[in-house]
Order: structure tokens, then sequence, then C-alpha cells
């Protein structure tokens, strides 16, 4: 078939990321080989191929749902924000260097043969190419050098179906608006609509499909529903309820609740860490950002960062670094808040700050190296054998702590003491027997003798649920005939153009 699809949407979070995964697993489980593909991401949410490469977390979850181990080819250009104007760019997996917003312009041109080069290839490999868009294609200050949108589906001659959140409000208002500020070839390959996250009456909806159809020329493909369920592998942090609490915590089986309070760093890496907590009755797992939030806390954790020297100063700055080393109770460091657990940090790499003062709970330095380290590694945790990944610049320069991980040739890895303890390792809490033994190590240290970890959490077949629930979504709620004919066909020619059809001439 040798056939794409682009998956694009009015806004962040529109849907994008939950579209292209639920096409994915319809399509494979039709018998389609299909792979995922994002030109280019903007996340520190990311994961370690098997081949030592780095993608984000969305085109690995993508990956899963159909059916193939992560690859480089799948997210060929990754962008790692550090700050508000400087990035890290990893290409096909590796990390290449520092930009900025400005700067990266210049580098377009180059990534974006990178971009079509991969995506001519997995077309070689697979049936079906399923898409995902970066933002909105309507950012017209980026058109011009835009490699992940309309620039794509210009270059590949790609279908473009756009979707809306309409729980955020005026869908219809976001879907008209993305086509009209189009220019005239950029609409020709827009094909219709979704919109997402509808909870209402269907019949009072219908009267707005009919009028934007009318006014586009082109068809709404389907309304997805809202559905509860569907909160793991988030895209962003933002992505969580608005109080800060992760997923939708079941009921204890013991008589007390463990409550677990994730520090929200300004640059979080990897806010998925902790989805596996969230998935076990009876643990309430909220992120925080203040001081007061961590008093009623029985486990504190710290997350990972994209810039944790920097992080680390805002801990400091907000009053939580002195909560955290005052918590009576278990903290667990995750890879940079693992670093930030530690006696000192050296960084010439991330901030260039030389050495600073880590919050010294545990005893042990850290040293920034250039070079990134990305594996996938096994090893035994607390009785269990555990799988994970690395993502770091971090290395540990002196331990004297014992190790919480203890790699196959003995080595330790991480670090446990008494109530406090820390990994490099992603991906550690989805080790279901680890991730209940860890609890029961929390639930002792913070006095919560009522609380019982449920015996047969499995996360891995919970994760598989929503995949299957995502393309349930796809079969029951898509025209899949529509969306089988634009596989086949392309986008139908002869499609209306909108005005204003593109930004008016710069005066």
């Amino acid at each position: 078939m040798r056939s794409a699809v682009l998956v694009a949407g009015t806004t962040s979070d529109a849907g994008k990321s939950v579209l292209a995964a639920g096409l994915c697993r319809w399509l494979t489980r039709q018998g389609v080989r299909t792979a995922p593909f994002k030109a280019q991401n903007m996340s520190n949410n990311s994961v370690v191929t098997a081949d030592g490469g780095e993608i984000g977390r969305a085109q690995a979850v993508q990956a899963a749902a159909c059916g193939l181990e992560p690859s480089v080819r799948f997210n060929p250009v990754l962008l790692k924000p550090g700050g508000d104007r400087s990035s890290q760019v990893v290409v096909l997996g590796r990390a290449v260097g520092e930009v900025s917003a400005r700067s990266y312009r210049a580098r377009k041109a180059e990534l974006f043969t990178t971009v079509l080069d991969t995506l001519d290839g997995l077309r070689d490999d697979f049936d079906v190419v399923v898409c995902e868009g970066a933002g909105s294609p309507a950012e017209i200050n980026l058109r011009a050098n835009d490699i992940a949108n309309m620039g794509l589906a210009r270059a590949a001659d790609l279908p473009v179906l756009v979707v809306g959140d309409i729980d955020r409000g005026g869908v219809f208002a976001h879907l008209f608006g993305t086509l009209a500020l189009l220019e005239p070839a950029d609409q020709a390959l827009v094909a219709g609509f979704v919109v997402n996250k509808f909870r209402g009456d269907p019949a009072l909806l219908e009267p707005g499909l009919r009028q934007l159809g009318a006014l586009t020329g082109r068809p709404v493909l389907g309304v997805l529903p809202w559905r509860e369920e569907l909160w793991l592998d988030a895209e962003d942090s933002l992505s969580y309820a608005a109080d800060g609490v992760i997923g939708r915590p079941e009921p204890p089986r013991g008589d007390q609740w463990l409550r677990v309070a994730v520090v929200r760093l300004p640059r979080i890496s990897n806010a998925t860490d902790v989805e596996a907590l969230a998935c076990e009755p009876g643990v309430s797992v909220r992120f925080v950002t203040e001081p007061s939030r961590l008093a009623d806390a029985d486990l504190v954790v710290v997350p990972g960062s994209k810039a944790t020297v920097e992080d680390l100063r805002w801990l400091r700055t907000t009053g939580l670094a002195d909560a955290i080393a005052a918590h009576d109770g278990p903290v667990l460091g995750i890879c940079g808040g693992f670093q930030m657990l530690g006696r000192t940090i050296e960084d010439e790499v991330e901030s260039r700050a030389g050495e600073v003062a880590a919050l010294g709970l545990l005893d042990l330095d850290v040293r920034f190296d250039r070079d990134k380290t990305l594996r996938r590694p096994r090893g035994t945790a607390l009785g269990h054998p555990v799988t994970g990944y690395e993502i770091h610049h971090g290395v540990v320069t002196r331990n004297a702590e014992e190790g919480l991980v203890t790699l196959p040739d003995g080595t330790p890895e991480g670090a446990l003491r008494g109530r406090v303890a820390g990994t490099h390792w992603h991906g550690l809490l989805e080790n279901d027997a680890f991730r209940r033994t860890l609890l029961r190590w929390a639930a002792g240290h913070a006095g919560r003798t009522g609380f019982t970890p449920a015996p047969a959490t499995d996360f891995a077949a919970r994760r598989a649920a929503q995949l299957d629930l995502l393309g349930d979504l796809v079969a029951d709620h898509l025209d899949t005939t529509a969306v089988w004919d634009l596989l086949e066909n392309g986008t139908p020619p002869g499609l209306p153009t909108i005005p204003p059809a593109g930004p008016p001439p710069l005066p």
C-alpha cells in the first residue's frame, strides 16, 4: 500500500497522540503493517530504543500500539527543552547539541532532509505510516520553516486529519480557523476533521457538525467520546488533572491510603515514571509545587529533570528543598531527582555551574559528562528481577551507599539508605513485584500499617488495555470507510479554499 496520513491538531494536547495511537492500534488489528512517525517532537518525556537511541515517549507508545519495538526512525528529531529559550536537539536518537528557538531555524533545512528520508524508508517497509503533527499547523509565524505539519504534508503528499478538543470549548472555531489560516496549497491536503473528548448528547452536536461541513466542504469523520480511563502515558504533565492528581485512584485494599507527593519540577522529564504508582489501589499520587503539600505526604518523589542544577535551585527558592530534607518519611529520587539527593553535583555541561551542593540525603557525588548515557539495563532490586532505561548526563563518581539495584555482574546502581532511595533508571516502577515491595517499604517507613498493596496489579496489561480502548474508539466512532479511502487514494481533489487562505502580506 505504501500509504501515510498526518494527524494534525488545533492546539497542543488536542488529541493528536491519542488519535494517532488509536489509528495505529486499529490498523494493526486489521492485519495492516503499520508504523508511527513524528518528524519533530518537543518533549522531555522520552524512552531508549533497542538500538540505544532516544525518542519521544508518545512514539514509543504508538509503536506498542503497532506491536513494534521503539525505533529512532519513528521520531527522527526530538527537542528536549532545558529552559525557556534553549533545547537539546536529538537526531535519529543521538544528542547533537543545543539550540535556541532562533538558531534552530537555520538547521531545519538539513533536518528536513533527514525527516523525509526517514519517512520514505518507513513507507517502503510498512503498509501505512501514521504521522503525528506538532503543536498546530496554523502557527503562521513558523510555517516557512515547518518540518512537522503542513511542510511535511506538502513534501510527502499526505492527507491530513485535523483534530480538536471540544472539552476546552470553541472547537468549531478552532477547526474552521485552523483551516482558514492555511495557504491554499496546504488547505488542499486537509481531508477532514475529528472532534475529541466529547461528553454529552450527540444529537445536540450534530447541527454544528453539518454546518462545519457546509462551511468548509470537508466532513467531520468522527467524534471521539470522553473516556476517564485514558490517562496513562500523557505527552506532558499538563495533561493530568487540574488539582494535580494523577490517574483515577481506586479504593485501598487495606484500611489506609498511601499518599504520594511528586515534586512538579519546572523542567520535569519523564513525568510518566510515577503513573505506575497511580495504577495501584489505595495509592493517591499528586503533583506538588509548594512545601505545605509535603506535610501530609507519606512518600515524596523527586522525579527526573532536563536541567538538574536549575531545578535544584528552584527547590531551594520555593522552600521545597528544606521541606524534602525535613520530611521524616520515605523519599525516592529518579534520575535528576536522584542526583539532587546526593552531596554534590559537578556540572560543566547543562548549567555550567561547576560544583554545587545537593540536598545531602545520600552520601554520593555526581559529575556531568558530555556524552549522554542511553541504555536499557536489567538487574535485581529489592529481591526482584527488574528492567528499566537510562537517559542522563550525570555519572555517580562516589557512592558510599548500598545500591538499590544490582546489575548482573554484581555492580550496584542507585542508592538505598533507610528511608531514602534513588536510581538513574526510568521505568523501574513499571516492574510489578518490585513496585509492590517498594510500596511496602514506603508504608513501613511512613507508619501506614493499614496500607496493603494490591496483590495483582499488572501495569503492562493496564497499558495494553488503554491501547485496545483507543483502537475501539477509532473502530466505533470514526468513519473508517472514509479513512480507508484516504489511505488508498489520498486527499480528494477539488476541495474548496476557505478565506483568508493564509496570512496577509506583511507591511
